[in-house]
């Protein structure tokens, strides 16, 4: 017999566990205390939405799962917005919190979460984890924490809770065995065989790719290319593909090009892989613009979990199965049928892919400054390595470089789809360095995305994390103020400014110096190329603030912000 909390690092080792991610508090300290022996290393943030979103970034990195310690009351709900993000992208992570004494229950005690009712800190987080487990005896901690693993792993990944009383982390218990390993389910052979014979006899046929495919793309290409067949991506599943293949139509909804919007709604045949149909990416389901089931099309839907299957359109064959294993079989399957050629509509991709990226570039060229966001994005490709790990905010960094950054094959885009959570980007992109410690990692985040996540800085000089933050400066909400512009002719509480009304902005540069990071401050349009490839050959923390003019991002499809704002007043 050991301590609770010393079994639970015993059981972390034993997961494969490398980091915790947390704050420290007076309900979780056995925990530290254990971890301070052990081979998993704590990485403390001075925030726990910080810590979360850091945790999310690890996890989307490695494909482990993120685990994120916090303490009662205040340190469970800073977390909450981190571990929202990082469920609603179906990313796995594990949330152990301490509670109040389990001898106090009821009586409020310091920190407890009540008022209305008794202190159920859990329920905070039920509406977004998986499953919340609390924990009312030592003997049940280990058991807890297993389930809470193989259930954010299992089916669709996201979020699990264990929460416990401070007081069951001290008390006796045994270590527990190793977490139970399942095969995930495969697409039965008679299915794969009626898909890919229904893909192979369409004339306009759409393979439609979702966040949900983030392993090796190299079976759903061979699917692809045998039948010749586009394909089309959601925003979380750029670069699930390389953007330069010839069959990669890009983004559908409110990113995408005419073409992709016109292919996917004339379609005959769409093969939908581990996808929600989310509102941007169907330009909110209108079906002038994106994706049109009402006719004679045919969706084939397949997800791992069986609650998508058919929530935005009509399914006409549907499929509950790991989407690895399905594109496996697919592509198996499709060898049975006579390979397909649509050198017309391969031209037609080619011609409207390289006039994006081609504009995008020229516009790039620009000498103005403050600098235009598609120089910012010409400088990003020009000066990092191939397989650079763009980690994005909200706003232009994360629309623009979805929309027109030709991604290289060996690089990866990351960034918070389902919440679009301002502040996931800076300590995000700290999770990733750690996973991913070889690569370069570019923060590419707004002023106002730095300014929610300052603490990351420091995190990342404390953990020996060379992350690149490059902070896309308008000194703005941009584009909630350009929304609130078009529709009441002024801009209020979305602009940065001092007292006499003149544009604000920290000194972000400064501030990096002050945490002991590289700080640059760009004032021409060469600096920041200067900049940028000074902070990938230093291999240091640093932070790049470049001053950008805003500009909205090119909306061709539904979905725009303005249109939603519209559609209030339409009725």
């Amino acid at each position: 017999m050991t301590t609770a909390a010393h079994a639970l690092v015993a059981q972390l080792e034993e997961l494969g566990v490398e980091y915790v991610f947390g704050t420290c508090g007076h309900t979780n300290i056995a925990v530290l205390d254990a971890l301070a022996d052990s081979r998993v290393r704590f990485v403390i943030a001075r925030h726990e939405q910080a810590a979360a979103h850091a945790a999310d970034g690890y996890a989307r990195a490695s494909g482990r799962p993120g685990v994120l310690l916090v303490h009662v009351g205040p340190g469970l709900t800073n977390a909450a917005t981190g571990v929202m993000t990082a469920a609603l992208d179906s990313v796995p992570l594990v949330v152990i919190s301490g509670d109040i004494p389990s001898y106090y229950r009821g009586r409020h005690p310091h920190q407890e979460i009540n008022l209305h009712a008794d202190g159920d800190q859990a329920s905070v987080f039920r509406p977004f984890v998986k499953r919340a487990w609390n924990v009312h005896r030592a003997q049940d901690l280990g058991r807890a924490v297993e389930r809470a693993f193989w259930t954010a792993l299992s089916g669709r990944p996201g979020a699990t809770l264990v929460n416990v009383p401070m007081d069951v982390f001290s008390r006796p218990a045994a270590p527990y065995p190793p977490i139970s390993h399942a095969a995930p389910p495969d697409l039965p052979e008679a299915s794969a065989e009626l898909i890919a014979a229904t893909l192979a006899a369409a004339e306009r046929p759409l393979i439609y790719v979702g966040g949900g495919l983030r392993e090796d793309a190299h079976a759903l290409i061979a699917l692809a290319e045998h039948l010749d067949i586009p394909i089309a991506h959601s925003l979380m599943a750029k670069g699930t593909v390389p953007d330069a293949h010839p069959l990669v139509l890009g983004m559908t909804g409110f990113w995408g090009l005419e073409l992709t919007n016109a292919y996917a709604r004339e379609a005959d045949v769409v093969l939908a892989l581990a996808t929600r149909f989310a509102e941007t990416d169907a330009s909110s389901w209108d079906p002038r613009f994106t994706w049109d089931f009402s006719g004679a099309s045919t969706l084939i839907q397949i997800d791992i979990d069986p609650a998508e299957l058919g929530r935005n359109y009509p399914v006409a064959i549907g499929a509950v199965a790991d989407v690895g294993l399905a594109v496996k079989a697919l592509a198996d399957a499709a060898k049975s049928h006579p390979q397909a050629e649509r050198p017309e509509l391969r031209e037609r991709i080619r011609q409207a892919r390289s006039g994006l990226f081609a504009a995008s570039r020229e516009r790039g060229r620009s000498e103005d400054f403050p600098l235009r966001p598609e120089r910012i994005l010409a400088d990003l490709r020009d000066a990092l390595p191939a397989d650079a790990v763009l980690v994005t905010d909200v706003g232009w960094n994360k629309n623009g470089v979805a929309q027109c950054y030709e991604l290289p094959p060996q690089g990866r885009f990351i960034t918070p789809g389902g919440a679009s959570t301002m502040g996931f980007g800076p300590a995000a992109a700290v999770g990733v360095q750690l996973a991913r410690p070889e690569r370069t990692v570019v923060a590419l985040v707004g002023d106002g995305g730095m300014s929610a996540q300052l603490p990351a800085v420091p995190l990342a000089v404390e953990q020996g994390a060379p992350v690149i933050f490059v902070v896309m400066n308008n000194r703005s909400h941009g584009t909630i103020s350009d929304l609130q512009a078009a529709h009441f002719g002024r801009s209020h509480g979305c602009d940065f400014t001092d007292p006499a009304g003149r544009p604000y902005s920290p000194d972000f540069a400064a501030l990096a110096v002050a945490c002991g990071a590289d700080g640059h401050t760009v004032s021409t349009p060469a600096e920041f190329g200067a900049a940028l490839r000074a902070a990938v050959a230093n291999r240091r923390p640093a932070v790049i603030d470049v001053p950008m003019v805003n500009e909205p991002v090119p909306t061709p499809g539904h979905w725009n912000i303005k249109d939603i704002y519209q559609g209030m007043f339409s009725d």
